[in-house]
């Protein structure tokens, strides 16, 4: 039995490294899939090469890690834009992997509409998967904050209970020093890595059940952070959502 992780961007598996790596030491068969597509083919390989390598650092197998976003059009920011080619994309590359037993995505959260796309994906994955868990990671999301501020890995009330998993302090040492994993983000880091790590030391790191019901929600009340970051309006990844979820097709 496999556990499946799906994730938008190469480093997004940085954020849910306790889960990886307890998953090596029990033997799990892991497998890692990337949604999002980059502008660049010279872009797309460089941050591969990065995630195969913090994998390997990890003990998980970089074969089992597999760019399913390539060609498919669904840019870094744009996943919502394409659905349909990206979860054809995703279902075709598991058929070789036999059963699932997990799923693990990003949450819920309204942080990175790529990030929400995922968890979207992933309900449709599992209902066809025969509903195996979804258990979800937060990276950031931004409820009650202004302009570019955001909450680091801080799990949402609204997407449920928060399952704590136990890290000693060696392993948060090496967590903390993985990052070096990614140059090519190193500026997105220097903002996120502070955040999450303050999250962390005063929560701990969980995961969160996911109940397919949410992403029929709005992530939370208020402006989104990819609402204010990045000027997408919630109405523009929801129309996109439901068009996909609707077996729709047409323009996003």
């Amino acid at each position: 039995m496999a556990v499946v992780y799906v994730f938008a961007h190469f480093d997004d598996e940085y954020c849910a490294l306790p889960l990886v790596t307890a998953g090596v030491a029990a033997g799990e068969d892991q497998w890692f899939v990337y949604v999002a597509d980059y502008a660049t083919a010279a872009l797309a390989e460089r941050r591969f090469a990065e995630t195969c390598a913090l994998l390997a650092h990890l003990g998980a197998d970089p074969a089992r890690a597999i760019h399913v976003g390539r060609g498919t059009g669904a840019l870094d920011g744009r996943v919502h834009k394409a659905l349909p080619a990206a979860y054809a994309a995703l279902r075709a590359a598991l058929d070789p992997v036999g059963p699932v037993s997990r799923l693990v995505a990003p949450a819920w959260e309204g942080g990175h509409m790529d990030h929400d796309m995922c968890a979207l994906l992933t309900v449709r994955l599992a209902a066809e998967l025969g509903d195996p868990p979804i258990d979800t990671i937060s990276l950031y999301n931004g409820p009650r904050l202004p302009g570019p501020l955001f909450h680091g890995a801080a799990p949402l009330p609204q997407n449920g209970p928060v399952s704590r998993v136990q890290v000693t302090a060696g392993a948060w040492l090496r967590w903390m020093a993985a990052v070096r994993f990614f140059p090519s983000q190193a500026k997105t880091w220097a903002g996120l890595w502070p955040a999450m790590f303050w999250t962390y030391a005063r929560r701990g790191f969980g995961f969160q059940r996911l109940d397919p019901a949410r992403i029929g929600q709005r992530p939370h009340e208020g402006a989104l952070f990819y609402e204010r970051m990045f000027k997408v309006p919630y109405a523009e990844v929801r129309a996109a959502a439901d068009r996909f979820l609707s077996g729709k097709s047409g323009p996003a």
